[in-house]
């Protein structure tokens, strides 16, 4: 396409492998990326807004990104994988396995709504105000702070560590096996086998639902919660 560094991509449509492979210092408004995989690989600095991705890989091995009112559509499957210092805010993202491997990471205002095998081996994670649905969300994350979670979905944070929950509600089958430095406060978790395997996991000011939960933890602890 021939854009140069620092320029404005107003309203326009991309198709085709890798369309702007390794770009720098863009900001896209307006646009569509339509079918074509990968096509801001290796790219750093970019700002988005009301951006469309409609096909596969469209941030792998990024830096420096912000996103604000984007949309992945359901075959922009595995987004945003290998990347670095992304910011996503008011976003609405229907394709699974997004964020993978990812390092410092910002989502706010959210809404994930297939979110099978979201948020994989991502460190230095914030989420404000998410909502997501899918099993097996934030596996093996580490150092998450997470505000205002709503959460459907099983196995979600299994093998994650330091890991902050406030306000959130958790529909959560399993929730927080095999994680190690949890805290939740003020929230509710509905599950079976809540905490299994865990260690040093602490809950405070929460309402729990669970058959079978809170088993071979080493230290637990609970601070004025209700059992249902």
């Amino acid at each position: 396409m021939g854009f140069l560094m620092g320029e404005e991509i107003v309203q326009k449509l991309f198709k085709g492998e890798r369309s702007l492979l390794g770009s720098r210092n863009l900001r896209i408004a307006d646009s569509v990326f339509g079918e074509g995989e990968s096509p801001l690989k290796e790219s750093c600095d970019i700002e988005l807004e009301n951006v469309l991705f409609q096909w596969k890989y469209p941030l792998w091995y990024c830096e420096n990104v912000t996103a604000k009112e984007c949309k992945w559509f359901e075959m922009a499957r595995a987004g945003v994988w290998y990347s670095k210092n992304v910011s996503v805010e008011k976003a609405v993202i229907q394709a699974p396995k997004n964020f993978r491997r990812c390092d410092t990471l910002s989502l706010e205002n959210v809404a994930f709504t297939n979110a099978e095998e979201t948020l994989w081996s991502c460190r230095n994670i914030k989420m404000k105000n998410v909502t997501a649905k899918g099993n097996y969300f934030a596996m093996n994350c580490e150092n998450v702070e997470v505000s205002s979670l709503t959460l459907d979905g099983n196995y979600s944070f299994d093998g994650a560590k330091n890991v902050v929950v406030r306000n959130s509600t958790l529909l959560s089958k399993d929730a927080f096996w095999n994680c190690e430095n949890v805290e939740v406060y003020n929230s509710f978790i509905s599950g079976e086998y809540l905490g299994w395997n865990s260690k040093n996991l602490t809950l405070v000011n929460c309402t729990i639902e669970s058959l079978q939960g809170m088993c071979y933890i080493g230290n637990l602890v609970m601070k004025n919660c209700k059992l249902m």
